[in-house]
């Protein structure tokens, strides 16, 4: 009798590994092709092409205190490389607009920024941490992936990315 309970219970932790495992491979990684962001009806104007674009692709939300430091360095990037075909899209994927605006107010931004109100970008690239970034080449493929912002590490990597993507 004691056997069916801990039979259901390693059932469940297996099926429980098996979905988390599903939900990890799903997740956005190198190699991979960038979304097509259009049909996700995010609030906000994307720009009409990324063709031949360096892009960053950075899902942020305003309770997020390392996507506060990154917007600076994040408007330094767009200022440096922008000239040379590099786009900062900068997904908010706060519920509530007014929180976002709030950040805005505080943390300026010139490169593009746009809302995932409904969160189905957000789960289609498996975003599981805040802020986490995708440096996609002038092909749509997804080269650099990114976790957390780490300052002056993560600016560093950033750069040198860039740099080798413009290069190409």
């Amino acid at each position: 009798m004691r056997t069916r309970p801990l039979r259901n219970y390693l059932l469940a932790l297996l099926l429980g590994g098996l979905c988390s495992a599903l939900t990890v491979a799903a997740a956005l990684k190198a190699g991979d092709d960038a979304p097509d962001l259009a049909p996700f009806k995010l609030e906000g104007k994307l720009p009409d092409t990324l063709k031949d674009k360096v892009v960053l692709l950075d899902f942020w939300a305003s309770w997020c205190d390392p996507c506060r430091e990154s917007f600076p360095v994040m408007e330094e990037l767009q200022k440096q490389y922008g000239p040379q075909g590099f786009v900062i899209i900068a997904i908010n994927v706060d519920e509530n607009k007014a929180d976002m605006e709030e950040f805005l107010k505080k943390n300026a931004a010139t490169f593009v920024v746009v809302r995932d109100a409904k969160q189905k970008l957000v789960e289609k690239v498996g975003v599981a941490t805040m802020p986490s970034s995708f440096l996609i080449d002038r092909s749509g493929k997804v080269r650099f992936a990114h976790t957390g912002f780490r300052g002056a590490e993560t600016r560093k990597k950033y750069q040198a990315e860039i740099e080798s993507l413009l290069k190409k």
